[in-house]
């Protein structure tokens, strides 16, 4: 079964989803993050506006899961059709078996689903790595930003991607997905399927 508890990432492939060169900046607690600048008011409004009821209580969504980010859900998003969806709050050690159908040459988003508890998070990024056979055939990091605990489920949309297309593109890719964020906390990490046909069905 795929890991679905923050920890500090050790994948071997570490130095592909992190630049070995970035230095994130020190985690701060929501209290520091108000106790600073207070002698700035445009500053001190922008604050309080984004983190909302978070400065004022402990935002906890689920009090029996200590993680501070909770990834719900991962839409395939294609105009004029219902969203195709994976559910990631649960056993998701059989979403490989779960095939995405995709129309050759369409325009598709991914939609990521999250909740953010307990503190905020900073840097949070999507990585998506695509395979067939085995072999790497595409890579996408999406730099997702940072966010405060809500009460309400967040969501991330990547800019449109196009499928491949023709004869040769047509099959089945495995993706391997990784939610994490600018201190190499591993939210979630979870393998799927998709195949690309001439049409829909």
């Amino acid at each position: 079964m795929a890991e679905t508890e923050t920890h500090q990432h050790v994948d071997p492939h570490d130095d592909d989803v992190h630049d070995a060169n970035y230095q994130a900046p020190p985690e701060k607690t929501i209290e520091e993050i108000m106790a600073a600048d207070q002698e700035d008011e445009s500053l001190r409004r922008y604050k309080e506006a984004l983190l909302g009821a978070a400065q004022t209580e402990t935002i906890i969504v689920d009090p029996n899961d200590p993680r501070k980010v909770i990834v719900k859900k991962l839409a395939l998003v294609v105009e004029g059709r219902d969203d195709m969806e994976l559910d990631l709050s649960g056993d998701i050690s059989h979403l490989k078996k779960q095939i995405f159908v995709i129309k050759e040459g369409v325009q598709y988003k991914v939609r990521i689903d999250f909740i953010v508890q307990r503190e905020i998070v900073h840097g949070l990024k999507y990585v998506q790595k695509t395979y067939r056979m085995g072999v790497p055939v595409d890579k996408m990091t999406h730099m997702v930003g940072s966010y405060p605990p809500k009460k309400e489920i967040q969501f991330y949309l990547t800019p449109a991607e196009e499928a491949p297309s023709g004869m040769v593109s047509r099959g089945t890719y495995s993706v391997s997905s990784v939610f994490t964020d600018d201190d190499k906390h591993i939210h979630l990490k979870w393998d799927w399927t998709f195949e690309i046909k001439k049409d829909w069905a």
